[in-house]
């Protein structure tokens, strides 16, 4: 058993600086590539994952959208029990949606103006790749708590 080593370190040391940085590269991007099937594979599950959850959350707006309905309708019907005409009733009801959602909206343009759009990502991106390169620069930024 103890031969075959023996006989591997040998040829290891009859191979030249070539032949093992060819063997290096060889088993880096056979590393590589694993590495990038099993990102494949894991990105296959969550897009799987993704779908399902999706269109449970579809299932469930559609679902919310028909009691808001029913609840406009209680609402306007109510408002007609409290001495309200008929025609008014209903158009207060709507009016109410209507401020809901133009408030569901300001707020979400606030949250979209509150986007970054990975500054610190990609400043950090920059910096490694300079250092990658040997470029001598030093990375724009750090993450705190970093150094």
């Amino acid at each position: 058993m103890a031969e075959p080593t023996t006989r591997g370190q040998s040829d290891m040391s009859r191979a030249s600086l070539g032949d093992l940085v060819a063997l290096a590269v060889s088993d880096l991007s056979q590393l590589v590539k694993c590495e990038v099937d099993l990102a494949k594979q894991e990105l296959k599950q969550d897009a799987r994952r993704l779908g399902a959850g999706g269109a449970l959350l579809g299932v469930a707006a559609f679902a919310g959208c028909l009691v808001l309905v029913l609840l406009c309708f209680a609402y306007a019907y109510g408002l007609q029990a409290a001495g309200i005409w008929p025609w008014a009733a209903f158009l207060i009801a709507a009016g109410t949606c209507v401020l809901l959602a133009g408030g569901a909206i300001a707020i979400g343009f606030a949250k979209f103006r509150g986007l970054s759009g990975l500054r610190r990502t990609r400043s950090t991106v920059s910096g490694d790749l300079a250092l990658i390169r040997r470029d001598g620069g030093a990375p724009t930024a750090r993450l705190p708590g970093k150094s």
